[in-house]
Formats: C-alpha cells, structure tokens, sequence
C-alpha cells in the first residue's frame, strides 16, 4: 500500500516514513550486498535515520558510500565523517580525482568545469569493485521530471545503464528484485517525498545538518543568474564580481555548479516556511548541470548517474 493511500490511517510523515522503512528491509531480505549512498547532504541524512530505524536496536547493515569530486563543500565533507563515525558505519569513498589520475575520465574546463558528470565512472567502478548489488539513494521524484519517470527499485544492467522505457511494475509495492551477475539496482525509499517533506521529518526527528544549509555571510558571484561561492576550483570572469551576502543552499554538491539563493532563514522552521511558498525545485534553481538541455538529468541517469 502506498503512502498516499494510508494518509488518511497515518500522518503524511508517518505514512512516508513507514513506506521507506518497508523499502529498507525488503532489500536487507533480498540482496546480499547493498549499501546507502551518503554525501552528507539533507536527502542522505533522512535516510540514515530511515535506515536506523529500519534496523533498530541492530547497526546499519551495510556501508555508506561517497563519490567525492575532489570539489565538495568542506562542510559537508566534515558533516558525512561526523555522522558516520557516530553511527559506526564504514564509510567507501570512491574519488573523482582518483579516476582523472587513472585516465578513466578527463578533467572538464570552459565556462562550466564541473566534475559532477565525471561521477558516474567513479561510481559504477565503487560499485563493481565492491560487488554491491543494491544500492540507496536519496533521488526524489519532484526534484527533476527524468527523476520523476523512475521507479522505487530501478534496475540498472551491466553496464550500470538505466532505460526509462524498460521499467518493472511496482503494483501494490510489490519489488521485483531479480539480477543477473554484474547487474544491480538502484533503490530510491524517498521517491514519494517532497523537499517539504524532508524538512519537515528533519524538524520532527530534530535531526542535525550541516551549516550551509542555514543563512549565513558568504562570497559569491553571480553567472547566469546562479549565485556560485567563491572557491579555489572556479574563477570568476572580470564581468562577475565578487562580493559578500547572506545565502544559504538549498541543495549541497560540486562547489563549481551548485549555487546558492538569498536568504535568511537561519532555522529549520524558517527553512519550512521559506520552503512552502517556492516555485522552483532546489535543483531546478540551484543546479547548473542541470540547465545544459531539457533532458540533461536523463541524459546522465541513463548513463548510470545517481
């Protein structure tokens, strides 16, 4: 049963949070090998705390994993250490940089030299490597439309690609979770949740995140009405100055594409508030690989992105 058919037994968050938890344990029953993808941003701590209690009073079941693009917020990075030496997981950092150096992917430039496409590689050779076989995710399906078109369980084949018009049914919550060798599965427990969503369980479970999610005194530019922090991997042009104001991220990522938006909201209650009344997704605003077509998203996911 899905959550919106319980609403009216449960409350949203409870009916949500109860359908993720059934996710959970349905895969810790079918595979043998999965592990959370955990970059320290606001999706992945809702579900460790999922995972948590999916598994309470026994650990997490299986490791964290992070696909590092060398250009991460150091704030974050520090947040995704803090949470998992306090939950005792083992963290598998698969590195970007890593792969440039080995000649797997080349290191990007122009006007955009973002890393966040550079990803993928690194993450399918994390999953081979390791022999994960299910792997969790964080994606929701309002965040982008190719997003929207996925399944709770996506099946990824051995090449780590995802086809939007070869899906498996989900009737009733029903998984089919069948595999091949060197086949694996994408697991999205957040797919019916929304950002408000997310926010509001982080303020029920009072939840910590990290500090850039909150308002505070940064440098920025702004390129092509996107807000970009000033940091060593990206250089503004002399027609983009720099200078000092109060933002906050909406989402967390690859510091050379991921901008931030005016704000004061220095609380997860003013973050709701603010959240309630938007019109655009954080991707949609926030995420400049996004903007490169109208199905840059499905592009990359077919391709075996996150």
């Amino acid at each position: 049963m899905s959550a919106t058919m319980v609403d009216y037994q449960l409350g949203r968050l409870d009916a949500l949070e109860s359908e993720a938890i059934h996710v959970f344990r349905e895969v810790a029953a079918e595979f043998e090998r999965p592990a959370l993808l955990f970059s320290g941003g606001k999706d992945s701590i809702v579900l460790l705390r999922l995972a948590e209690k999916a598994f309470w009073p026994a650990p997490i079941p299986f490791p964290a994993v992070h696909v590092d693009t060398g250009h991460n917020f150091p704030e974050v990075l520090g947040f995704r250490d803090q949470r998992v030496t306090e939950l005792g997981m083992r963290l598998v950092v698969g590195s970007v940089q890593a792969s440039i150096d080995a000649g797997r992917v080349a290191e990007p430039g122009g006007r955009w030299p973002t890393r966040n496409r550079l990803q993928t590689t690194t993450l399918l050779d994390t999953i081979a490597g390791h022999g994960f076989d299910a792997v969790f995710g964080g994606a929701r399906r309002d965040e982008d439309k190719a997003r929207a078109k996925e399944r709770v369980f996506s099946f990824r084949d051995e090449f780590g690609q995802w086809d939007p018009k070869n899906q498996r049914p989900e009737l009733w919550n029903l998984f089919n979770t069948r595999i091949r060798k060197g086949e694996h599965i994408r697991v999205f427990p957040l797919s019916n949740w929304t950002e408000l969503d997310v926010w509001e369980y982080i303020a029920r479970e009072r939840l910590e995140v990290p500090s850039i999610y909150f308002a505070h005194t940064r440098r920025v530019f702004d390129r092509d009405g996107m807000l970009l922090a000033e940091n060593p991997h990206l250089t503004s042009a002399p027609d983009e100055p720099v200078y000092e104001t109060t933002v906050r991220f909406r989402t967390v990522g690859d510091m050379t594409c991921t901008g931030a938006v005016s704000s004061a909201a220095a609380d997860v209650e003013s973050i709701i508030k603010e959240i309630s009344v938007a019109r655009t997704t954080e991707r949609g605003a926030t995420r400049a690989d996004d903007r490169a077509s109208e199905a840059a998203m499905e592009d990359r996911k077919r391709e075996g992105y996150f």
